[in-house]
Formats: C-alpha cells, structure tokens, sequence
C-alpha cells in the first residue's frame, strides 16, 4: 500500500455497525485514517446493501460520544476491537 504519510501506521480491526443496519461488521482501519475515513469504510459495509444511500453527512460514536470528523483513530483512543456506531446525521 502506497501512503504519503510519514508516520507508521498500524492496521486495526474494529467492530462496527452502521445505524438501520442488522449485521455488525469487522472492519480494518489504520490509526493513522480519520474519522472520516473511518466512516466511509464502515459505510462501504452496509450502505447501498442493506441501509439505504442518503445525501446526508454521517456521524460516528465511541462509547456513546460522537467524535470530531477531523481526529483520527489513535486520537481518539480507539483500540482494537472496540466498537463504533455510525449513523447519517439527523
């Protein structure tokens, strides 16, 4: 994999589950990926599948919390195997 950052990353597997979904999902990020880019990975999982494609901006949870779009996933603490929720915002 070609990346542009400078920093090492390191691959972690998070359990997941898109909001209107009924499956949660394991999904690889890497600590280094931004919320956002979290989101659109889970979103891959489950969106256009089995919870319908909205034009809308998505939100994700950790322990409860929704988390700055910008921050990434060592950031915010997340560790492997720990569980995030996504939703579209309301």
């Amino acid at each position: 994999m070609m990346t542009t950052r400078s920093t090492r990353q390191t691959l972690l597997p998070i359990n997941a589950l898109f909001i209107g979904d009924i499956v949660t999902q394991l999904v690889f990020v890497l600590d280094t990926d931004t919320i956002a880019e979290v989101a659109g990975k889970i979103a891959e999982h489950a969106v256009g599948i089995r919870v319908a494609r909205r034009d809308a901006p998505m939100v994700v949870y950790f322990n409860g919390e929704p988390l700055p779009m910008s921050e990434t996933v060592a950031g915010a603490g997340i560790q492997p195997l720990q569980c995030l929720t996504v939703r579209y915002a309301e």
